[in-house]
Protein backbone atom coordinates (compact mmCIF):
# COMPACT_ATOMS: atom_id res chain seq x y z
CA UNK A 1 0.00 0.00 0.00
CA UNK A 2 1.38 3.47 -0.64
CA UNK A 3 1.87 6.35 1.66
CA UNK A 4 -0.66 8.07 -0.48
CA UNK A 5 -3.23 5.43 0.37
CA UNK A 6 -2.43 4.83 4.19
CA UNK A 7 -2.94 8.73 4.26
CA UNK A 8 -6.25 8.34 2.81
CA UNK A 9 -7.21 5.87 5.05
CA UNK A 10 -6.38 7.47 7.87
CA UNK A 11 -8.68 10.51 6.73
CA UNK A 12 -11.54 8.18 5.68
CA UNK A 13 -11.84 6.59 9.27
CA UNK A 14 -11.65 10.31 11.00
CA UNK A 15 -14.18 11.45 8.95
CA UNK A 16 -16.80 8.62 9.65
CA UNK A 17 -15.67 8.38 13.28
CA UNK A 18 -16.16 12.07 13.52
CA UNK A 19 -19.36 12.25 11.47
CA UNK A 20 -20.63 9.63 13.38
CA UNK A 21 -19.70 10.82 16.18
CA UNK A 22 -21.42 14.21 15.87
CA UNK A 23 -24.79 12.48 14.72
CA UNK A 24 -25.04 10.45 17.53
CA UNK A 25 -24.10 13.02 20.13
CA UNK A 26 -26.86 15.69 18.84
CA UNK A 27 -29.43 12.64 18.48
CA UNK A 28 -28.57 11.54 21.59
CA UNK A 29 -28.67 14.55 23.61
CA UNK A 30 -31.79 15.48 22.19
CA UNK A 31 -33.80 11.96 22.62
CA UNK A 32 -32.01 11.51 26.11
CA UNK A 33 -33.52 7.73 26.65
CA UNK A 34 -34.83 7.46 30.61
CA UNK A 35 -34.97 11.19 30.95
CA UNK A 36 -33.07 14.36 30.80
CA UNK A 37 -31.97 13.81 34.83
CA UNK A 38 -30.66 10.70 33.40
CA UNK A 39 -27.67 11.46 31.17
CA UNK A 40 -27.23 15.02 33.12
CA UNK A 41 -24.58 15.81 35.45
CA UNK A 42 -23.42 18.77 37.15
CA UNK A 43 -19.74 19.82 36.33
CA UNK A 44 -16.94 21.99 38.44
CA UNK A 45 -18.62 24.95 37.94
CA UNK A 46 -22.23 23.65 39.44
CA UNK A 47 -23.57 23.30 35.89
CA UNK A 48 -25.84 20.41 34.54
CA UNK A 49 -23.80 19.29 31.39
CA UNK A 50 -25.07 15.76 29.33
CA UNK A 51 -23.35 12.59 29.48
CA UNK A 52 -24.50 12.16 25.45
CA UNK A 53 -20.77 12.59 24.43
CA UNK A 54 -19.18 9.58 25.94
CA UNK A 55 -21.59 6.54 24.06
CA UNK A 56 -21.31 9.41 20.73
CA UNK A 57 -17.71 8.99 20.71
CA UNK A 58 -17.66 5.24 21.26
CA UNK A 59 -20.28 4.58 18.69
CA UNK A 60 -18.17 6.66 16.00
CA UNK A 61 -14.85 5.63 16.98
CA UNK A 62 -16.65 2.14 15.53
CA UNK A 63 -18.18 3.47 13.01
CA UNK A 64 -14.70 4.76 11.92
CA UNK A 65 -12.63 1.73 12.46
CA UNK A 66 -15.63 -0.46 10.78
CA UNK A 67 -15.54 1.64 7.49
CA UNK A 68 -11.80 2.52 6.87
CA UNK A 69 -10.31 0.58 4.23
CA UNK A 70 -6.86 -0.88 4.30
CA UNK A 71 -6.82 -2.95 7.76
CA UNK A 72 -6.30 -6.30 8.52
CA UNK A 73 -9.80 -8.45 9.38
CA UNK A 74 -7.87 -8.84 12.98
CA UNK A 75 -7.20 -5.25 13.54
CA UNK A 76 -10.80 -4.40 12.36
CA UNK A 77 -11.96 -6.66 14.75
CA UNK A 78 -9.94 -6.13 18.02
CA UNK A 79 -11.69 -2.04 17.51
CA UNK A 80 -14.65 -2.43 16.59
CA UNK A 81 -14.73 -4.98 19.94
CA UNK A 82 -12.90 -2.63 21.95
CA UNK A 83 -15.12 0.57 20.79
CA UNK A 84 -18.55 -1.02 21.60
CA UNK A 85 -17.91 -3.49 24.71
CA UNK A 86 -15.73 -0.59 26.54
CA UNK A 87 -18.05 2.30 25.61
CA UNK A 88 -21.09 -0.23 26.92
CA UNK A 89 -19.81 -0.70 30.20
CA UNK A 90 -19.19 2.78 30.46
CA UNK A 91 -22.47 3.89 29.57
CA UNK A 92 -23.72 1.30 32.60
CA UNK A 93 -21.32 2.72 35.07
CA UNK A 94 -22.20 6.52 33.81
CA UNK A 95 -25.97 5.85 34.45
CA UNK A 96 -25.76 3.60 37.46
CA UNK A 97 -22.72 4.20 39.55
CA UNK A 98 -22.70 5.71 42.59
CA UNK A 99 -20.53 7.80 44.33
CA UNK A 100 -20.08 5.81 47.11
CA UNK A 101 -16.77 3.54 45.80
CA UNK A 102 -14.11 5.96 44.22
CA UNK A 103 -10.75 4.91 42.11
CA UNK A 104 -9.33 1.62 41.00
CA UNK A 105 -8.53 1.25 45.10
CA UNK A 106 -11.93 2.17 46.23
CA UNK A 107 -13.84 -0.93 43.72
CA UNK A 108 -11.17 -3.30 44.87
CA UNK A 109 -11.80 -2.62 48.39
CA UNK A 110 -15.47 -2.92 47.69
CA UNK A 111 -15.35 -6.18 45.94
CA UNK A 112 -13.34 -7.41 49.89
CA UNK A 113 -16.20 -6.55 51.39
CA UNK A 114 -18.75 -8.60 49.20
CA UNK A 115 -20.15 -5.36 47.13
CA UNK A 116 -19.84 -5.47 43.76
CA UNK A 117 -20.02 -1.84 42.04
CA UNK A 118 -20.83 -0.57 38.90
CA UNK A 119 -17.19 0.58 38.71
CA UNK A 120 -15.69 -3.00 39.69
CA UNK A 121 -17.79 -4.37 36.60
CA UNK A 122 -16.48 -1.83 34.25
CA UNK A 123 -12.49 -2.70 35.62
CA UNK A 124 -13.40 -6.44 34.47
CA UNK A 125 -15.14 -5.88 31.10
CA UNK A 126 -12.47 -3.48 30.33
CA UNK A 127 -9.51 -5.53 31.14
CA UNK A 128 -11.16 -8.30 29.12
CA UNK A 129 -11.71 -6.63 26.44
CA UNK A 130 -8.55 -5.66 26.49
CA UNK A 131 -7.21 -8.73 26.81
CA UNK A 132 -9.71 -10.13 23.73
CA UNK A 133 -8.53 -6.83 21.48
CA UNK A 134 -4.81 -7.97 22.42
CA UNK A 135 -5.25 -11.20 21.94
CA UNK A 136 -6.24 -10.09 17.76
CA UNK A 137 -2.69 -8.35 17.54
CA UNK A 138 -0.40 -10.51 19.13
CA UNK A 139 1.28 -13.37 18.45
CA UNK A 140 1.63 -15.22 21.48
CA UNK A 141 -0.81 -15.02 24.75
CA UNK A 142 2.15 -13.39 27.07
CA UNK A 143 2.28 -10.59 24.83
CA UNK A 144 -1.52 -10.92 24.24
CA UNK A 145 -1.62 -10.29 28.41
CA UNK A 146 1.18 -7.48 28.25
CA UNK A 147 -1.00 -5.54 26.02
CA UNK A 148 -4.42 -6.40 26.90
CA UNK A 149 -3.03 -4.81 30.61
CA UNK A 150 -1.24 -1.82 28.46
CA UNK A 151 -5.15 -1.39 27.04
CA UNK A 152 -7.09 -1.37 29.86
CA UNK A 153 -4.36 0.94 31.86
CA UNK A 154 -4.53 3.43 28.77
CA UNK A 155 -8.20 3.49 29.13
CA UNK A 156 -8.11 4.03 32.84
CA UNK A 157 -5.44 6.51 32.66
CA UNK A 158 -6.97 8.99 29.93
CA UNK A 159 -10.92 8.54 32.06
CA UNK A 160 -8.59 10.18 35.20
CA UNK A 161 -7.75 13.25 32.84
CA UNK A 162 -11.71 13.49 32.38
CA UNK A 163 -12.09 16.25 35.19
CA UNK A 164 -12.26 19.46 33.30
CA UNK A 165 -13.72 20.52 30.05
CA UNK A 166 -11.58 19.07 27.16
CA UNK A 167 -8.97 17.72 29.39
CA UNK A 168 -9.15 14.33 28.02
CA UNK A 169 -9.49 15.18 24.54
CA UNK A 170 -6.89 17.41 24.18
CA UNK A 171 -4.28 15.01 25.60
CA UNK A 172 -6.35 12.31 23.36
CA UNK A 173 -4.89 14.38 20.86
CA UNK A 174 -1.59 14.29 21.63
CA UNK A 175 -1.40 10.65 20.76
CA UNK A 176 -1.59 11.26 17.11
CA UNK A 177 2.11 11.28 16.22
CA UNK A 178 2.03 7.16 17.82
CA UNK A 179 -1.58 6.23 17.00
CA UNK A 180 -1.40 7.10 13.58
CA UNK A 181 1.45 5.08 12.20
CA UNK A 182 1.73 1.36 11.80
CA UNK A 183 -0.50 -1.38 12.13
CA UNK A 184 -3.28 0.24 14.29
CA UNK A 185 -3.19 3.25 12.49
CA UNK A 186 -6.55 3.13 11.06
CA UNK A 187 -8.07 2.65 14.91
CA UNK A 188 -5.79 5.27 16.49
CA UNK A 189 -7.83 7.58 13.56
CA UNK A 190 -11.02 6.83 13.84
CA UNK A 191 -10.61 7.26 17.97
CA UNK A 192 -9.24 10.47 17.29
CA UNK A 193 -11.83 11.84 14.84
CA UNK A 194 -14.55 11.19 17.41
CA UNK A 195 -12.73 12.66 20.35
CA UNK A 196 -12.25 15.54 18.09
CA UNK A 197 -16.37 15.94 17.16
CA UNK A 198 -17.13 15.70 20.73
CA UNK A 199 -14.26 18.20 22.09
CA UNK A 200 -16.54 21.42 21.22
CA UNK A 201 -19.13 20.56 23.71
CA UNK A 202 -16.76 19.36 26.21
CA UNK A 203 -15.31 22.33 25.92
CA UNK A 204 -18.21 24.75 25.76
CA UNK A 205 -19.21 22.77 29.00
CA UNK A 206 -22.09 21.21 27.37
CA UNK A 207 -21.41 17.76 27.30
CA UNK A 208 -18.47 15.37 29.09
CA UNK A 209 -16.88 12.25 27.74
CA UNK A 210 -17.63 10.63 31.24
CA UNK A 211 -16.68 6.89 31.52
CA UNK A 212 -17.92 5.68 28.24
CA UNK A 213 -16.33 8.02 26.18
CA UNK A 214 -12.54 8.78 28.21
CA UNK A 215 -12.61 4.89 28.53
CA UNK A 216 -13.61 3.78 25.31
CA UNK A 217 -10.87 6.68 23.46
CA UNK A 218 -8.23 5.28 25.67
CA UNK A 219 -8.81 1.86 25.05
CA UNK A 220 -8.48 2.06 21.75
CA UNK A 221 -5.59 4.49 21.42
CA UNK A 222 -3.93 1.85 23.88
CA UNK A 223 -4.36 -1.10 21.36
CA UNK A 224 -3.89 1.27 18.44
CA UNK A 225 -0.27 1.82 20.28
CA UNK A 226 -0.18 -2.12 21.18
CA UNK A 227 -0.72 -3.31 17.96
CA UNK A 228 2.45 -2.15 16.92
CA UNK A 229 4.58 -2.38 19.56
CA UNK A 230 7.41 -5.25 20.60
CA UNK A 231 7.15 -6.67 23.87
CA UNK A 232 9.36 -4.68 25.27
CA UNK A 233 7.65 -1.52 24.27
CA UNK A 234 4.23 -3.35 25.44
CA UNK A 235 5.97 -3.73 28.84
CA UNK A 236 7.16 0.34 29.26
CA UNK A 237 4.01 1.16 27.91
CA UNK A 238 2.17 -0.88 31.14
CA UNK A 239 4.37 0.34 33.25
CA UNK A 240 3.77 4.58 32.30
CA UNK A 241 -0.11 3.55 32.43
CA UNK A 242 0.01 1.68 35.61
CA UNK A 243 2.67 4.37 37.33
CA UNK A 244 0.20 7.29 36.15
CA UNK A 245 -2.97 4.88 37.90
CA UNK A 246 -0.36 4.44 41.03
CA UNK A 247 -0.32 8.59 41.37
CA UNK A 248 -3.21 9.16 41.17
CA UNK A 249 -4.59 7.45 44.25
CA UNK A 250 -1.82 9.77 45.96
CA UNK A 251 -1.80 13.07 44.29
CA UNK A 252 -4.43 15.28 42.36
CA UNK A 253 -3.36 15.01 38.98
CA UNK A 254 -5.83 18.22 38.82
CA UNK A 255 -3.70 20.11 41.62
CA UNK A 256 -0.82 19.02 39.80
CA UNK A 257 -1.63 20.58 36.59
CA UNK A 258 -3.04 23.89 37.08
CA UNK A 259 -0.05 23.98 39.77
CA UNK A 260 2.28 23.44 36.55
CA UNK A 261 3.19 26.54 34.48
CA UNK A 262 2.78 25.30 30.55
CA UNK A 263 0.57 22.20 31.80
CA UNK A 264 -1.79 24.88 32.96
CA UNK A 265 -2.25 26.77 29.37
CA UNK A 266 -2.46 23.58 28.13
CA UNK A 267 -5.07 22.87 29.98
CA UNK A 268 -7.32 26.10 30.16
CA UNK A 269 -7.00 26.60 25.97
CA UNK A 270 -10.13 26.47 24.50
CA UNK A 271 -12.12 26.48 27.82
CA UNK A 272 -14.54 29.57 28.82
CA UNK A 273 -12.97 32.02 31.52
CA UNK A 274 -12.77 30.46 35.05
Amino acid sequence: MTARRRRMNRLIAAGVGAAAAWIVNRRLAAVAPGGTDRWERTNHRGEPVTLAAGPAAAIGAAAGIASAPGQSPKVRAAGVGTALAVGAVGVYDDLNGTAGSKGLRGHLAAVQEGRITTGAVKVGVIGLTGFAGSALVSDNVLDAAIGGAAVAGHANALNLLDLRPGRASKVAMLHAPLALRGRGAMVGAAALGAAAATMPDDLGETAMLGDAGANAIGALLGLALVAGESRRARLVHLAAVTGLTLASEKVSFTTVIESTPGLREFDQFGRRPR
